[in-house]
């Protein structure tokens, strides 16, 4: 088989096209619809049609050069986030920090973003410069790139790219189902829609409306009181989050006890990302002493407390237990807090999550953090939040509401896990032709 495949270097795929910044100064550069890609959108995205800025025709004009069409391979090539990888979605800009190649041979574009997914290390080694390493436009050229015939690689990329779509799939599910239980905790505890509809004569008895089934009519008062925390319905009252929990930290568990296999999977900062989501990647081992205290309990919300980039906090979403198969126990570092419910708040725990989902959680968390290098939340900041706390009623019945969505796209998640570890065991096999394609096919077949 081995003379099936050839050698090319990545100059020799195409046009390499090394990106531009704008002047940032000029507001009419920014703000228009041509997408101007940086490496803060390579999120994980195989092909990245949407970004964080845009540029208006104005913008493009002054770094024309830099355009770049679909179907492009892009690849970071500057600092710490070299490596990463992804397709354009539509004609678009890169800045400066982005390599990309266009390709113009008969090979297959997807093909050689999943080659070059996969050599991060090989990338950053090419890297010329000591405090900011760079692989410039020709280094990046120079690199090697194996390939079979173009059927070939376009097979492999679609085997690849079908668990890619299945991945993709899940994760805007999940996202859309957890925005749904976002949504109604918002109309029924923050925007107090229920209340209003029926102050305002919108929602009757035996009525329904969107969100609102008649049955729930008798849940919700017809009144808006004054409070500590402004006007919320009657009846309802005010706590912090220490009167319905304790915050336990953990502690800096490093050194000789971290291992790359074995030992007690660790939650750490690099486990947390935004909406309450969860990085099994960011998990660590540890293999040592450790206090009890410091294991996850069933029923314990976690929050991160510290962000690692200087002059910013971000408190991360907390997020409900991870259940990875065969793991049971958990620890968790200095920088998490372990929220543990009193006895009696239990029931509370899905409400206070959402809580903290909440903009003025982040609010409130910038104005307790301290520290100047890296800004963390105090304990005392975390539990004198406030919360608006409802009825058991009415917190019981939306619980069973967001229960469905949330087990949904718990289920999504779970299967995206399974895809993503089949399609890291067979890329690097298909990249190097270590597995053919018909054995490939056979194995995702199982996923249909």
């Amino acid at each position: 088989m081995a003379g099936e495949w050839r050698e090319k270097t990545i100059d020799q795929l195409g046009r390499i096209i090394t990106g531009k910044t704008p002047e940032s100064a000029e507001p009419k550069y920014f703000g228009g619809d041509i997408p101007f890609v940086t490496p803060t959108d390579f999120d994980g995205r195989r092909v990245i049609a949407s970004t964080g800025r845009y540029l208006t025709t104005h913008g493009v004009d002054t770094v024309r050069g830099a355009r770049v069409p679909p179907r492009a391979v892009m690849i970071s090539c500057i600092g710490s986030d070299m490596g990463k990888a992804a397709v354009t979605g539509r004609e678009c800009v890169t800045n400066q920090q982005i390599n990309s190649i266009v390709v113009e041979s008969d090979d297959d574009p997807l093909f050689v973003y999943y080659n070059l997914s996969i050599r991060k290390e090989e990338i950053r080694a090419a890297a010329g410069g000591s405090a900011q390493p760079i692989l410039n436009k020709s280094a990046f050229g120079r690199l090697d790139i194996g390939l079979p015939p173009p059927e070939e690689q376009r097979a492999i990329a679609h085997i690849l790219g079908t668990l890619d779509d299945k991945i993709e799939l899940n994760r805007r599910m999940s996202e859309t189902l957890e925005a749904m239980a976002r949504a109604l905790f918002k109309a029924w505890f923050v925007d107090f829609e229920p209340v209003r509809a029926k102050i305002e004569g919108r929602w009757q008895r035996g009525q329904s409306l969107p969100g609102l089934p008649a049955h729930l009519y008798d849940l919700f008062p017809d009144r808006l009181v004054d409070s500590a925390l402004g006007e919320i319905p009657e009846g309802w009252g005010v706590m912090t989050i220490g009167d319905l929990a304790e915050a336990e930290k953990g502690l800096s568990y490093k050194g000789d006890g971290l291992v790359g296999e074995g030992g007690l999977p660790m939650i750490n900062l690099g486990c947390f990302v935004g909406g309450g989501h969860f990085k099994i990647e960011g998990i660590k081992r540890y293999r040592g002493e450790h206090k009890q205290r410091h294991l996850v309990s069933t029923g314990d919300l976690l929050v991160a407390n510290t962000d690692i980039t200087q002059n910013r906090v971000i408190i991360g979403s907390p997020v409900l237990l991870p259940k990875l198969v065969g793991e049971d126990r958990f620890l968790f570092t200095h920088h998490t807090f372990a929220i543990r419910f009193k006895s009696g708040a239990e029931k509370l725990r899905k409400y206070v999550y959402f809580n903290f989902l909440r903009p003025e959680f982040r609010e409130m968390a910038e104005g307790f953090a301290t520290g100047t290098t890296v800004l963390a939340l105090p304990k005392d900041g975390l539990l004198n939040f406030p919360l608006i706390l409802p009825p058991q009623s009415v917190l019981v019945t939306f619980g069973s509401f967001v229960d469905v969505n949330l087990n949904a796209a718990d289920v999504r998640r779970r299967e995206s896990e399974t895809l993503v570890q089949l399609r890291d065991a067979l890329l690097p096999k298909l990249i190097s032709g270590e597995l053919r394609v018909p054995d490939a096919e056979r194995l995702v077949e199982g996923t249909q």
